[in-house]
């Protein structure tokens, strides 16, 4: 199946409505990837849609993911991290359409999504920045109120920033990530 010229991707339309990605889904047209997190796809997605998260990203994959005549749709919570996994595959001449919103947008559309609520409502990424921003606060506070060797606490967060920065490895998510809270049943 080949695409009409009014639905393929041009450089003047790279945003397309949820109500549309899905039409092109049902019809064969398109493949829907979505480039969130993998916490975030078991808490809630949308069927079908095939997880590509933006962290670990690679624009051949999600091309190789596309059958004959078909395009790449991404799409993420609200459209901003599905732009850039966009952007990333069409500098790749990946054939590519970005999904207008996300999966709020989706929602907002009044399609359905599933939802496992035994899983955590606060992505592994947010933890990890309440932990990360507690445990500077109390070093720091620690620090300026009790006695100046806890601000090693704080220093020992921002090693593990820098060190999560520099490899794409964060230990403290993938310790995260093991917590009852964040397993599915």
């Amino acid at each position: 199946m080949t695409l009409a010229d009014d639905a393929k991707p041009t450089a003047a339309r790279t945003e397309v409505s949820p109500s549309e990605v899905r039409t092109w889904v049902q019809e064969g047209r398109a493949v829907l990837v979505d480039v969130r997190e993998p916490d975030e796809h078991a808490r809630e997605r949308i069927d079908g849609a095939r997880l590509m998260p933006l962290s670990a990203f690679d624009p051949q994959e999600a091309a190789a993911l596309a059958g004959h005549g078909q395009i790449v749709v991404f799409h993420c919570k609200s459209g901003r991290r599905s732009a850039d996994a966009f952007a990333r595959a069409t500098s790749c001449g990946v054939p590519a359409a970005n999904m207008t919103g996300g999966i709020d947008g989706w929602k907002q559309a009044g399609l359905p999504v599933e939802v496992n609520t035994r899983v955590s409502r606060i992505s592994i990424m947010r933890q990890v920045q309440l932990v990360v921003g507690l445990g500077v606060l109390t070093g720091s506070a620690l620090g300026a109120f009790v006695h100046v060797g806890f601000i090693g606490l704080a220093a020992f967060f921002g090693a593990g920033l820098t060190f999560a920065g520099a490899t794409g490895t964060c230990m403290l998510a993938s310790l995260l990530a093991k917590m009852p809270w964040n397993r599915a049943a």
